[in-house]
């Protein structure tokens, strides 16, 4: 395998991120022994969470040290692999689509644990030119480790340009979720994966933007509820004086704070609109938010607090309304979100006052987009809709394309006439 294959792993990796690890930028990396072999495909996931190259290390340590307990601690992690990695990275190479920062972070040094990891390696696609985080390729050249600068650096540099946007002001963007025949309208189109990755995106965002007819119309939350996963509804079936059987728990397919439940012997219920007779328990769960209480089951008829589980609390962003009039039905759920802040213009140029921001509309938005939103997220559900399509005069450059619970999402820069 050549090299530009490795990175294109690493930077498909990394669009998988791309805008959760605001305000960092989206990173990936791969690394391989020395006969070629993959050991790791890793990518930053979130801010302050272990960058891609400390990652992937923490992934391929795991897999040659399988009775190992790593810290959860990014930094403290980096600490034991480098006191216990007994040489098995030795002659090692590295894939990293931004070169490694050299400064002491929320973590230490990504160019030193590579140098004292023993890679002989590094490939990189594009040059970290910010004061900070620069010169970990000096850094590990200095000390012997062989850099090449370059491979296939138009699509790392393409992966890196809304972190450069957003540091120097201003990145906004617009989601679309449509059929495969363009429909864009018409209620849920996506399924709960997508609709779950867009709360997370939601819950880093600063501001998002939407149109005034839009929100008159749908009346939406606009919040970042799925962001920590979800529970279905499901049945706890007794099965003697002390066991019963509890249905599975839906969560995403990211990082998640929602543990699931043992089939055999729950210890954690939520408890939300019971009822209960002598044979049988029925609990309708509910989203799980902040400080959510879970419940002990003991038989058929009896609860007490098992205990209170964290979750990270949720982010919900600020929304800026784009409409000539002003005056808005408060009771639209949009306008009840805790520490939101809610503002209604007609100047859209307002959102380049946040330094990151996602439209979230249909044919009116798009037909009415501002020439700075450049890029454009659009969700592609597997099915065709009998309504009106998507119509509009756009010409769209490919620049990543995933896969989210069968379905499929790109992400796309507008080229310009």
């Amino acid at each position: 395998m050549n090299d530009e294959f490795y990175m294109n792993l690493a930077i498909n990796e990394a669009w998988k991120y791309q805008i959760l690890t605001y305000p960092n930028p989206a990173v990936g990396c791969v690394i391989v022994d020395k006969f070629g072999k993959i050991l790791a495909i890793k990518a930053h996931q979130k801010a302050g969470l272990a960058h891609a190259e400390l990652s992937a290390v923490i992934s391929a340590f795991e897999a040659k040290f399988k009775d190992t307990s790593l810290p959860k601690n990014p930094s403290k992690a980096y600490e034991y692999i480098l006191a216990n990695h007994d040489g098995f990275l030795n002659g090692a190479k590295a894939f990293v689509t931004l070169e490694p920062c050299s400064h002491h972070g929320k973590t230490p040094p990504c160019a030193n644990l590579l140098n004292k990891l023993g890679f002989s390696e590094v490939i990189i696609g594009s040059y970290d030119n910010t004061d900070a985080a620069s010169g970990g390729g000096k850094l590990l050249q200095k000390n012997g480790v062989k850099v090449k600068f370059g491979i296939l650096k138009e699509r790392c540099d393409e992966l890196l340009a809304p972190f450069l946007a957003w540091q120097s002001g201003n990145f906004s963007f617009l989601k679309l979720g449509m059929s495969l025949n363009g429909v864009v309208s018409g209620g849920v189109i996506t399924g709960l994966g997508a609709r779950v990755l867009v709360h997370k995106i939601r819950s880093v965002l600063p501001l998002l933007a939407i149109g005034g007819n839009t929100v008159r119309i749908d009346r939406p939350t606009l919040d970042s509820r799925l962001a920590n996963g979800i529970y279905k509804t499901y049945d706890a079936v007794k099965t003697d004086e002390n066991e019963c059987k509890i249905g599975e728990l839906v969560c995403s397919d990211y990082e998640t704070n929602i543990r699931a439940f043992d089939e055999k012997y729950p210890s954690k219920v939520n408890k939300k609109n019971y009822k209960t007779d002598s044979n049988s328990q029925k609990i309708d769960s509910s989203f799980c938010q902040t400080n959510d209480t879970f419940y002990k089951t003991h038989n058929a008829n009896t609860f007490e607090v098992a205990d209170t589980y964290k979750t990270h609390s949720t982010h919900n962003p600020d929304v800026f309304i784009y409409s000539r009039q002003k005056e808005f039905d408060k009771t639209i759920p949009l306008f009840s979100i805790a520490k939101r802040k809610v503002i209604i213009g007609d100047d859209i140029k307002f959102v380049r006052s946040y330094p990151l921001c996602m439209f979230e509309g249909g044919q009116n938005l798009l037909a009415n987009l501002p020439e700075f939103v450049e890029y454009v997220l659009i969700f592609f559900a597997p099915n065709f809709l009998n309504l009106a399509n998507l119509s509009a005069n756009l010409k769209l450059k490919l620049l990543n394309l995933c896969e989210i619970d069968g379905e499929f999402y790109g992400w796309f820069k507008i080229v310009k006439k």
